[in-house]
């Protein structure tokens, strides 16, 4: 099932109403959904691998946390800021100003050119360590458990 954009995020905390969470792809709902993005996001930096290591570990723990209190929605959006650094730093790595597409005018129905790459090592070792822990969350055998039960719960279709 799709994630709902249409759901009125600022006024409802999921750890109450799980029923309305939904997984989505990738990073859907990441910066959306409380109290989860406000218990995680203060730890997400990824400038250079000694800060993307120390705040992997940190959300890797935090994953791990909710992994323990059966919390699948909180252990969800943990998985999604460690595959946003990993996306992230990637991009910085590949576009130095962290933005893929040439900037045009709001209105122009110029096609998006893509501006040249500018390999950057650092953020790419950044990108690196931040996949190793996004990569461990997602195939872990309790996430995949709880991700199964509540797509059964509430994510009929």
């Amino acid at each position: 099932m799709a994630f709902d954009y249409s759901l009125d995020f600022p006024n409802i905390n999921f750890r109450q109403h799980p029923e309305l969470y939904r997984v989505g792809k990738g990073e859907q709902g990441v910066l959306l959904v409380e109290p989860y993005k406000s218990e995680i996001l203060p730890f997400w930096r990824f400038k250079n691998p000694d800060i993307a290591r120390e705040s992997s570990e940190k959300i890797y723990d935090i994953f791990l946390a909710y992994l323990e209190q059966d919390d699948f929605i909180g252990a969800d959006m943990a998985r999604k800021f460690l595959q946003m650094g990993y996306t992230r730093a990637r991009r910085y790595a590949n576009h130095k100003s962290g933005r893929k597409y040439k900037k045009t005018e709001p209105d122009s129905a110029e096609k998006k050119e893509i501006l040249p790459y500018e390999v950057d090592p650092i953020k790419a070792e950044s990108a690196a360590i931040f996949k190793v822990k996004w990569i461990e969350a997602k195939t872990n055998e309790k996430y995949q458990a709880l991700l199964a039960k509540h797509k059964q719960m509430y994510e009929l279709d």
